[in-house]
């Protein structure tokens, strides 16, 4: 499909080789709960993808990255949901340091070992469940000498075995003693970070999404992100940032599944000539909504349109590949069903979508309210 190859040459520019080790696997290895599919991400140089070049990345930009995580989906949605939570998380954190003195001295040196270091990032957000509210920390920070001690529990965390490094996000005192949203960055072999068996189906089973429970972790106060008096909304540009990178690289990556299972149907050219148009118009629009927002943040959209614009295309794009992915699977028929689950699991690979916070109806209201020329409030 001229598309998907389009994606997966942007993917070789990126990361050479890794289409190939990919596509060298049978979708069971690599879509199985002890697949190599993230040490093949990061032996491909995937750890740098949205690194600036200044701190030794590739510097991509919002575009290549969409293409580059709608190849990886259509050879492992285990990997492109993995890589997103990487990729997003270093899109965040490196847009903050972008500022000058937004980041301490130590926070800088520390985003400058990600590279050489090969150290994937997992996030500690509130992306795994659907009637989260996102912006809510599911860990809590008590103040301690010289830091913080952190408990509670990311569940699912993916990421959780390879991760060198956790982002977790937390509430702690501001200075008039009421909380304030803050972002904790943990050692992933800090004592009392321990991982716990979780994800309990084959769908997406290599994407590593087990419990990672935080014990008494203690994080020093020097990796710890807050807002301070002369810069207030550097945790709101960092809120916006990751929501709209996480929104835009995760369909993204759930495009490239859909993407694969159309591309099989046109290859046998199942069904009539109106039946794969449909198909295709299907599958391709979707991703192509989210291209129109990857080129709007690249031309310097952001803030709430940049937030407003990714979830309309999200939504959009979540109904499309549902009716795409159900129309392929009945297309390959009833006997590609019974000799392989390999489509099937696919399709069912594609789903999950509709699982990442925030829901679609949570969100009514508020973009309603945002298009009547009122603020968009997801909180």
């Amino acid at each position: 499909m001229r598309s998907l190859d389009a994606a997966r040459d942007t993917c070789e520019r990126f990361h050479p080789g890794l289409v190939k080790a990919l596509s060298d696997l049978s979708f069971d290895e690599r879509e199985a709960a002890d697949s190599p599919v993230v040490d093949l991400f990061r032996a491909a140089f995937g750890v740098g993808l949205l690194v600036p070049t200044e701190y030794g990345g590739l510097g991509a930009d919002p575009v290549d990255a969409v293409h580059v995580q709608r190849a990886v989906g259509s050879l492992s949605p285990s990997l492109a949901v993995a890589s997103t939570m990487h990729h997003f998380t270093a899109a965040m954190l490196y847009a903050l340091a972008d500022g000058p003195g937004r980041l301490t001295p130590a926070q800088t040196a520390l985003l400058h070992t990600v590279v050489p270091e090969q150290r994937l990032m997992a996030s500690g957000w509130a992306e795994g469940r659907t009637q989260q509210n996102i912006l809510t920390p599911a860990v809590t920070a008590t103040p301690v000498d010289g830091g913080y001690l952190l408990n509670g529990s990311k569940k699912p965390c993916s990421l959780s075995r390879s991760m060198s490094l956790l982002t977790a996000s937390i509430a702690v005192p501001g200075a008039d003693g009421a909380p304030e949203l803050a972002l904790a960055l943990v050692d992933a072999d800090a004592p009392g970070l321990t991982r716990h068996p979780f994800w309990g189906t084959d769908v997406l089973a290599a994407a590593q999404s087990d419990e990672v429970r935080l014990t008494d972790v203690l994080v020093p106060e020097d990796r710890v992100v807050r807002t301070t008096a002369d810069d207030p909304g550097r945790i709101d540009d960092l809120q916006n940032a990751g929501f709209v990178w996480f929104e835009m690289l995760v369909s993204a990556g759930y495009a490239g599944a859909a993407a694969g299972l159309a591309e099989e149907v046109l290859a046998r050219r199942r069904g009539g000539a109106g039946e794969r148009g449909t198909l295709l118009v299907r599958t391709e629009s979707a991703f192509h909504l989210l291209l129109g927002v990857a080129r709007a943040v690249r031309d310097g959209v952001g803030g709430e349109e940049a937030v407003s614009q990714v979830l309309i295309a999200r939504f959009a794009a979540q109904e499309a590949l549902s009716l795409a992915t159900q129309q392929a699977l009945e297309l390959l028929g009833g006997i590609d069903f019974i000799r392989s689950s390999e489509h099937l699991r696919t399709a069912a690979s594609v789903r999950p979508l509709a699982f990442h916070p925030p829901s679609q109806g949570s969100t009514v209201e508020p973009l309603l309210a945002y298009a009547a020329g009122g603020p968009l409030d997801l909180s």
